[in-house]
């Protein structure tokens, strides 16, 4: 069906996709039109609880909630029937645990930051099983990803696997507990499945070595189902009629990819957040050293891409503005054209990609008697732009040249952050316009599903883009990076208790 974003017909179409996207701090519903336009859209807050040093904890039945309202509020004075199928977005990795029979969870969501699953970690790391793990599943071995959660549920709810091994309990990702609620029965979206460390991302399924290593048995697990298709027939949505169609299905960060039209070559998307998540289609199936290999989408066949995960970069504004009692956004708007040689290592709970090294410790290095708090707000922002860069050049290492980094997220709507990303980076830095990213290539996806467009007409799409491009030299980047991997060097040595 081509041609749909242009013209008459695209106008004349009342076609409509309900696009949810489910997020850590809140859960947004967005409607798309046939023409690619968002025409409504709501989003409901959600809690989340920190009861011990390392847990993160959301309430599942509040997250559905969350997404019922949603759909509610942004339906309300539109006829429901003209919404032809239903996109979904969810955040990744957080796991939770229910009884078959009664739907009921077996305590909260453990959200994707939780770290209890930790000594999971650190007794196969021990037991020499890191590499083999990587090897299979894509990823570094880290308490972030899903496998150390769902042993550290069953631990505490199935200790002897009994009831798991019997098929009585249900293990998911988030977007498998939606599309539970949906009427999907118990499935994940493959993009969602190859972040649990569990799946075997060469052949799409998971592995029995990994269960056996994590103790999970495989009948407490989904069934793994492509990003497209008829995924569900979705019930308990009002408005919606029942049984609208649910056709496709993303992690977020896979989303805001496909929406950048992300499949084109020498992109990586970056997502600004409390943390931040880089991630570019690659050609083949191998990964660079320091990024994780995932699957970005299913099509027809599966996208393999790289992916790197950086845990503090707005964060690290946020930290500064309670320190200093200030907003974050002023923390950015007075800072220092110059650091004067103060650098910000913001290794918090460690450093993520490309060090996975969690004993590195958060440190301020450079400081003089001249060092005033504008310095010390610039060396923030800086260390988001040498985060960034880090995992960007590690995602480049491993395939083709990276000419173009597609910025979305909170903080991309900063001009200086930007600029200075572009000057750090060497790159083109293109920030969307768009701020629902991650529930609009949900409905792109779902629209696919539904044959509303094509590929094609995807790749048409215009895409409302604010461009930067470097304009500091060389020289100046390759002495700022050898500055601040000296910094690096020091937050990981002074965490294993050496001398810097």
């Amino acid at each position: 069906m081509a041609g749909r974003f242009g013209g008459a017909s695209a106008a004349a179409a009342p076609d409509l996709v309900l696009s949810i996207d489910q997020g850590t701090s809140a859960t947004k519903a967005v409607l798309v039109d046939a023409s690619g336009a968002i025409v409504g859209k709501s989003a409901i807050p959600l809690a989340q609880h920190f009861p011990r040093p390392g847990w993160a904890e959301q309430d599942a039945f509040e997250i559905w909630t969350s997404v019922q309202t949603s759909v509610a509020d942004c339906l309300s004075g539109i006829d429901p029937a003209l919404v032809v199928a239903v996109g979904l977005s969810t955040q990744r990795e957080s796991t939770l645990l229910w009884d078959r029979a009664t739907g009921e969870p077996l305590g909260p969501v453990l959200g994707w930051q939780d770290t209890r699953g930790a000594g999971w970690c650190d007794r196969l790391r021990a037991a020499g099983h890191a590499d083999e793990i990587r090897r299979i599943s894509g990823l570094p071995l880290d308490a972030m990803f899903s496998a150390a959660k769902a042993a550290s549920l069953l631990d505490e709810h199935d200790p002897d696997r009994t009831r798991s091994a019997r098929g009585e309990l249900c293990l998911g990702t988030v977007d498998a507990w939606l599309l539970w609620q949906l009427g999907a029965g118990h499935v994940t979206e493959i993009g969602n499945a190859s972040r649990t460390q569990l799946l075997n991302i060469d052949t799409g399924r998971w592995d029995p070595w990994l269960l056996e290593l994590f103790g999970v048995p495989a009948e407490a697990l989904p069934t793994v189902v492509p990003s497209v298709g008829r995924i569900a027939d979705a019930q308990g949505l009002s408005p919606l009629p029942p049984g609208t169609p649910v056709t496709g299905v993303l992690g977020d960060s896979h989303a805001a990819l496909f929406a950048h039209a992300g499949w084109r070559p020498g992109r990586v998307k970056v997502t600004y957040g409390t943390g931040s998540s880089i991630m570019g289609i690659t050609a083949g199936q191998g990964a660079s050293n320091g990024v994780a290999r995932t699957i970005g989408w299913q099509v027809h066949e599966p996208a393999y891409a790289v992916e790197g995960n950086i845990r503090s970069t707005g964060a690290t504004l946020v930290w500064l503005s309670r320190m200093f009692g200030l907003a974050p956004a002023d923390v950015a708007a007075q800072a220092a054209a110059d650091s004067d040689g103060v650098f910000v290592v913001p290794a918090f709970t460690g450093l993520g990609a490309p060090w996975w090294d969690n004993q590195a410790q958060a440190l301020i290095s450079g400081l003089s008697e001249a060092t005033q708090a504008p310095h010390l707000f610039r060396a923030g922002l800086e260390s988001i732009a040498f985060q960034i860069e880090d995992v960007v050049a590690s995602c480049e290492a491993g395939g083709a040249p990276i000419d173009v980094i597609l910025a979305d997220g909170g903080p991309s709507a900063n001009p200086d952050l930007m600029q200075l990303q572009a000057d750090t980076s060497g790159r083109r830095v293109d920030t969307s316009q768009v701020s629902e990213l991650s529930a609009l290539g949900a409905a792109h996806m779902a629209g696919l599903g539904v044959g509303l467009w094509t590929q094609a007409d995807l790749d048409l799409l215009e895409r409302p883009r604010r461009t930067y491009l470097p304009v500091l030299d060389d020289d100046w980047r390759a002495q700022r990076t050898t500055a601040w991997h000296n910094a690096v060097h020091a937050s990981r040595t002074v965490g294993k208790g050496l001398a810097p």
